[in-house]
């Protein structure tokens, strides 16, 4: 039994390459609403990492330590041990999926007792690099951690194998968010229509990063077509990303330029899912992506590609499934075939088991005090 604690465990988080993705949006709802006079988080980022929130996490106590990305293997992983013996952590949580055997094999060699697997993602169609990458990696996921978690069966499954699950070795971590930020308000609803310009528009929103998983390109294509069904169409899209300017081109080529808002970065995503009509998220694969817990709590009809996990349902026909293989013809007519939903009756059901991010801080908040106990 470890010695009573006086000062609040300090966990290093892993994170990569941390920038504007659903990963870090999960990790940060967390230590914002965890107790951090128990526990405190450190934040290990790749270098070249491109959004980083450093004044808040450093206002709530937090640090955040740069090193080599994993690509330079010697100066990453020397970088790594001497962070974990200098600073003598007791846990490390590495949220980089199949490439955590490279943080958690320098914990191992620094001694760390408790070294945590995360996995938030599987491998799917249209990066084959990737995957080779991935699949090559999965069979020694289990060689260095000692515990194993995931943001969802079907993703624990994916990396630890089914006797893992069926063992109870998986600890399943929601993606969960604060609820009550999302619960549907006709106010703000009419306001950021206003503030857009789109007071009369069917609204369709994206929220994701331009990277070559979330399929912009097939989105654009989609809207296009719900454009033959509907003129008055719009869309939003929220996020930046290596692929942004050849999504932009597509929406040039396809003269969409005035009808398809690129929004960036923005904070308030909250806000702008209360002002579109439909959620779309054709990518080609999910681990379960929070943006679609939010949406599906602000009451938004939610259609996302089959290749997300069902358990991203989260809400009672809050969210449907389409193949990637049915012709964007196909999604544009489902996307606007959904009925009319009273958004706001949505709340009073919206504080879902699980996924409201008070409830489930707090249960992380036990799980680490727990390991920490048992070093």
């Amino acid at each position: 039994m470890a010695d009573v604690v006086i000062n609040p465990i300090r966990v290093a988080h892993i994170m990569g390459k941390m920038a504007s993705g659903g990963v870090e949006a999960v990790v940060m709802n967390y230590y914002r609403h965890i107790d951090r006079t128990k526990v405190q988080f450190d934040f290990i980022i790749d270098e070249d990492s491109t959004v980083v929130p450093y004044d808040e996490i450093e206002s709530m106590g937090g640090r955040v330590y740069k090193v080599p990305p994993y690509q330079k293997p010697a100066a990453y992983h020397s970088a790594l041990v001497g962070l974990f013996r200098g600073n003598k952590y007791s846990i490390v949580h590495s949220h980089i999926n199949t490439l955590s055997i490279f943080p958690l094999f320098a914990a191992m060699r620094a001694d760390v007792p408790v070294r945590i697997a995360h996995n938030h993602s599987t491998a799917g169609k249209g990066e084959t690099a990737r995957n080779i990458l991935k699949y090559i990696l999965r069979p020694f996921a289990k060689l260095f951690p000692t515990h194993y978690c995931a943001c969802s069966k079907h993703v624990g499954r994916w990396l630890f194998g089914n006797k893992s699950l069926a063992k109870g070795r998986v600890t399943i971590i929601n993606n969960a968010i604060d609820t009550s930020k999302f619960i549907f308000s006709k106010q703000i609803r009419e306001n950021v229509r206003k503030e857009l310009n789109i007071e009369n528009k069917f609204v369709v929103g994206h929220v994701g990063r331009f990277v070559k998983t979330k399929n912009h390109l097939f989105l654009v294509d989609i809207f296009d077509q719900i454009r033959v069904r509907n003129p008055d169409s719009t869309m939003l899209l929220v996020g930046e990303g290596e692929l942004e300017q050849k999504t932009r081109d597509r929406v040039k080529e396809l003269g969409l330029t005035e009808h398809i808002r690129f929004l960036g970065v923005r904070n308030d995503v909250h806000r702008l899912l209360m002002a579109m009509d439909v959620f779309l998220l054709p990518s080609l694969y999910e681990g379960l992506p929070v943006v679609g817990v939010e949406a599906q709590i602000s009451g938004l009809k939610t259609l996302v590609s089959d290749t997300t996990t069902r358990e991203a349902e989260v809400l009672e026909d809050g969210i449907e499934f389409m193949s990637l293989n049915q012709s964007t013809e196909e999604w544009a007519a489902r996307a606007i075939s959904f009925r009319p939903v009273d958004r706001e009756k949505i709340a009073e059901i919206a504080a879902v088991a699980g996924y409201d991010i008070g409830l489930a801080a707090d249960k992380l908040c036990k799980y680490y005090m727990k390991l920490f106990d048992e070093t």
